[in-house]
């Protein structure tokens, strides 16, 4: 049964007005939506009925056409078959026709598209009277002044006319001869043109087909008929006046009206001086459509007549309309008509249509805006309100309530939504600011515990093989009881939430929970991935027995467990966090339950975040350590070098760190500056990869890959085997044997002694002072000879380097010591110093990657290491910088080049590569070269030396602090604080820890 409280609020709630019936904008868009229906229905009735109009007018243009065709024929047939029965086509002379004069005068003026009228006779003779009222045929015939009428006449005389008499004669208006001349170049024979050959084979008239009249350039047609005589009669008439016809028409201004016959020749046209253009560029004969120039009647010329046509981007209404005239087959009007202009009224209605819809749109929104205004300010307050909440502003005043139901209800949902937001929020940002993970897991539970009131609660993990979990924090509010008795509040009305975090690995009965256990409600929440709720009762079941532990306030009293699974962002359960509220207590409302399980995720996430940051750097510490390790195992010459002097460099920041008096009183170190250190330290001489272990190793300084005194050895040996093999020669020549022994075995002692001389040179452990260079030389000289081809069985690479000098003729004597050329070798490209040099170093590169010459090696003054050797044992260094600065570190590591790179740099600026000075060094980079030398000083695991005590190692290091080698401020710190002793104590052997006069060494 409903309870009454809920339907009285069902009832009120029923009188509330929805929201949607004050939206104004309804009545604006009913008037727009009205308008433009009417509007557009407006349109498409005035397209129908103005298109239609358009067709009529075509039709109508048409007809007009055809009958305006019929009045221009009938007069100039007429003409002709009156000029066939007169006795002009007897007349046998030029005197006799003029006699006709006056009638042709009369016909010519009162046919103003009379062209000329003329009689073509069966003899040859011709004549033809012609109006001059065109300036274009005035001109043509070279008329005088005031001519109206030109008489064209040709006689012929002789048995077959070969006698030509050609007359032009000029009249003025009234025929009074103005001019008269007989121009030779004028040959006219009427028997030879079409008009009068289809006349002489017809029995009635004929008309011609249209043609460009050669005088006036005017398209037109010529009617001839035979009088009985044989002579013909002809007059020509001009299209001129359909021209005009089309004209004034009236369609629209951009209509395109062309008359054509049944070929497509261009008869008429609405633009005359378009056709007279075109009929002059056409050469005598009718223009075409495509002569005209106009791209839609070029559409109309390929027989694309359909009702719309679009050309250039405008769209014309187009019609082909038979145009019938008696007697010759039929023409046709083409018509195009621009949409635009065709349809302008029915547009310019649709616009006014729409000013109209827009004004009653103006006139509406005031008293729409008015009457929204009034019931739409709370809905204002709930847009401000949202406003902040997009801008992350919670601490504005909650939203007020509304008589209106929809907006009441999302004012209350409004309000809620903030806080919990503004809740979430908060602890969102803890939990990601917080980067240890065991703090991390306490600062969970207690934003959890704070949100979900609980006494307490426990998270558990799910362990990397996924088949349990296993209890990793587990918190308790001490004060819960008490703040239970006293209702929650002490004695200020405050509640008091003190936590306290325990152990959860000590716990009995939760190392470990096993999945067989499928019915603890923990195992059951991360198998079934989601939400459990049950009450425990004061006998715990097995695996609950920390609910009764040490600062649990719910000892022997029931207990609801909330156990909700933490999910990562692939929905995969990675543990569960459990609360624990009084048995007492009512179950959380729902939408508690989602805010805690909301929250519980971004926990999640937080939580598979510092474990993916705890497993990458565990990923990068091993990778470091890996290679570290690699560098030292490479070559027994650096034994455990990259791995002790990460461990003193932290020695020395740590004592820095300590220090309270001083220049590095104030010097302290966060986290990630500790992290960047203790990468450097480990990668300081990750460049040492790229050096050969050869190299590296050099014993002595005719060692490669194997050491070259054996080869220097078994040539004195052939020098001694020559020696005696010359004593034996000269004894079997019949010399002294005791004499040639004693000589020999003087020669004998002589290499012997020179041979033990090269071999001290090589051992590198003496100086090379400059008359032992001198004597190196001297033994250098002595020859042996060769006998076998020096470039078999060697490699593809020495093969290259010995083919830029010629082979040797064998037998070949060769020096006993030498440089050689193929000893030689090229830096590669990718072995130079780029031009932009980006690193900033400073280096002098030697010219070849290696010199292996001979004398080159012995002659090096100190050491085994000639200087092509030397540079590629500082090139570790570089390339350590290269390396490292390839990386793509994150911001607080940045620094891990400049840190690991710096520890063969100097105070005075002669260190390398850089060459840097103190002043530009950072304190950790000092620090890291005063550690470099220090353990390089007293290391006991390189094989080449024995490792230095304490005082011999310091003595040493406080030379260097007098060349400004080492930091004196950072050297008297690791002095004062024992830092030495305290790395030998730990690292060196018991002979090496002796007594140090710290006091001598600082003073």
């Amino acid at each position: 049964m409903a309870h009454p409280g809920k339907a009285m609020a069902r009832r009120q709630r029923g009188r509330l007005y929805p929201l949607h019936i004050h939206i104004a904008y309804l009545f604006t868009l009913l008037i727009f939506v009205a308008c433009s229906v009417i509007g557009w229905f407006n349109y498409h009735q005035s397209r129908r009925i103005v298109l239609s109009a358009a067709e009529n007018v075509f039709e109508r243009t048409a007809r007009q056409t055809g009958d305006d065709l019929a009045r221009l024929y009938g007069p100039l047939e007429t003409l002709v078959e009156l000029l066939v029965h007169h006795p002009l086509t007897t007349a046998p002379d030029l005197d006799s026709r003029l006699r006709s004069l006056p009638m042709l005068r009369e016909s010519l003026v009162k046919n103003p598209r009379l062209s000329a009228a003329y009689v073509g006779y069966p003899n040859g003779d011709f004549f033809l009277v012609r109006s001059l009222d065109n300036a274009a045929v005035a001109l043509a015939v070279g008329s005088p002044e005031g001519a109206r009428f030109l008489v064209q006449s040709m006689e012929r005389q002789g048995l077959h006319g070969e006698m030509r008499r050609p007359t032009f004669i000029f009249y003025d208006e009234w025929l009074q001869e103005l001019a008269r001349s007989h121009p030779a170049d004028y040959t006219f024979d009427p028997r030879g043109r079409p008009w009068f050959q289809r006349a002489a084979d017809a029995t009635e008239l004929v008309r011609t087909d249209p043609y460009v009249f050669f005088t006036t350039r005017e398209v037109g047609k010529t009617f001839a008929r035979q009088a009985a005589g044989g002579a013909v009669v002809a007059a020509d008439l001009t299209l001129a006046e359909i021209s005009e016809s089309l004209a004034d028409a009236g369609i629209t201004p951009g209509t395109q009206l062309v008359l054509v016959d049944g070929q497509g020749r261009v008869l008429a046209d609405k633009d005359a001086a378009r056709l007279s253009a075109a009929s002059a560029r056409s050469g005598g004969r009718p223009p075409q459509l495509a002569d005209l120039g106009s791209p839609v009647l070029a559409r109309l010329a390929s027989r694309e007549v359909l009702p719309l046509i679009q050309v250039d981007g405008r769209y014309w209404h187009s019609r082909a309309l038979p145009v019938a005239a008696a007697g010759e087959a039929p023409n046709y009007l083409l018509v195009a008509a621009p949409e635009d202009e065709l349809l302008e009224e029915a547009v310019r209605i649709r616009n006014y249509t729409l000013w109209v819809t827009l004004g009653l749109i103006a006139l509406a929104i005031p008293g729409t805006w008015w009457l929204a205004r009034r019931i739409s300010s709370e809905l204002k307050d709930l847009i401000r309100e949202a406003a902040e909440i997009r801008r992350f502003r919670f601490d504005g005043a909650p939203a007020k309530g509304s008589s209106i139901w929809e907006i009441n209800e999302l004012s209350r949902s409004m309000n809620q939504m903030k806080g919990t937001i503004r809740k979430f929020l908060d602890i969102s940002a803890t939990l990601a600011s917080e980067r240890n993970f065991d703090r991390l897991l306490a600062r969970v539970l207690q934003e959890t515990l704070a949100s979900a009131e609980a006494c307490g609660g426990i998270v558990y993990l799910m362990p990397d093989n996924g088949r349990g979990l296993l209890p990793a924090s587990l918190l308790w509010h001490e004060a819960a009881t008490e703040a239970a008795e006293n209702g929650g509040e002490d004695e200020a009305g405050e509640t008091t939430t003190t936590a306290r975090i325990v152990d959860a690995s000590r716990l009995p009965g939760l190392a470990f929970i096993a999945s067989p256990r499928e019915t603890h409600p923990l195992l059951l929440a991360a198998q079934e991935a989601r939400t459990q709720v049950l009450e425990v009762p004061p006998q715990r079941p097995a695996g609950m027995e920390f609910l009764d532990s040490e600062g649990s306030a719910l000892v022997g009293q029931p207990v609801l467990l909330v156990a909700l699974p933490l999910k990562n962002r692939a929905q995969e359960v990675i543990g569960v966090l459990a609360l624990f509220l009084p048995g007492s207590a009512e179950a959380p409302a729902p939408e508690r339950i989602s805010f805690i399980e909301a929250l519980s995720g971004a926990s999640a996430v937080a939580i598979e975040n510092q474990r993916l940051i705890q497993s990458q750097k565990a990923l990068l510490e091993g990778l470091i350590r890996l290679m570290a390790g690699a560098i030292d195992a490479k070559s027994p010459y650096t034994g455990g070098h990259c791995q002790r002097v990460p461990e003193l460099t932290k020695m020395l920041a740590r004592a820095a760190c300590e220090a309270d008096s001083g220049p590095y009183a104030g010097f302290s170190m966060d986290e990630e500056a500790w992290e960047a250190l203790h990468i450097a330290g480990w990668l300081h001489d990750c460049g040492k990869v790229t050096t050969p272990e050869y190299v590296v190793d050099k014993a002595t300084k005719l060692e490669t890959l194997y050491d070259r005194i054996h080869e220097v050895r078994m040539r004195f040996e052939v020098l001694k085997r020559d020696a005696e093999i010359d004593f034996w020669q000269q004894v079997a020549a019949g010399g002294d044997a005791a004499t040639l022994r004693q000589a020999l075995e003087a020669q004998w002692a002589v290499l012997d002694e020179e041979f033990a001389f090269v071999a001290a040179c090589n051992e590198g452990s003496e100086f090379m002072a400059p008359e032992k260079q001198a004597r190196l030389q001297a033994i250098a000289c002595r020859t042996w000879r060769r006998t076998l081809d020096d470039r078999l069985g060697i490699s593809w690479e020495e093969g290259q380097r010995k083919a830029h000098q010629p082979p040797a003729t064998l037998p070949v004597t060769e020096a006993l010591l030498a440089d050689r050329p193929e000893h030689l070798l090229e830096r590669a490209p990718r072995d130079l110093m780029p031009a932009e040099n980006p690193w900033g170093f400073h280096l002098q590169v030697p010219a070849w990657k290696f010199n292996r010459g001979e004398l080159h090696n012995l002659s090096v003054g100190r050491g085994t290491l000639s200087e092509e050797d030397r540079y590629i044992i500082n090139d570790h260094i570089v390339q350590t910088i290269i390396m490292l600065e390839a990386l793509p570190f994150p911001l607080h590591l940045r620094q891990v080049p400049e840190l690991a790179g710096g520890h063969h740099e100097r105070m005075d600026g002669r260190g390398y590569p850089r060459g840097l000075k103190g002043s530009e060094m950072s304190p950790q980079a000092r620090m890291m070269a005063i550690a470099d030398i220090f353990e390089a000083l007293t290391a006991v695991d390189r094989p080449y030396k024995k490792g230095k005590t304490l005082s011999e190692a310091l003595a040493i290091m406080a030379r260097m602090v007098q060349e400004q080698h080492i930091d004196r401020e950072l050297f008297e710190l690791f002095l004062r604080t024992g830092v030495y002793r305290q790395y030998g104590e730990r690292y060196l052997q018991a002979r090496q820890i002796d007594e140090v006069d710290v006091a001598a060494l600082l003073a």
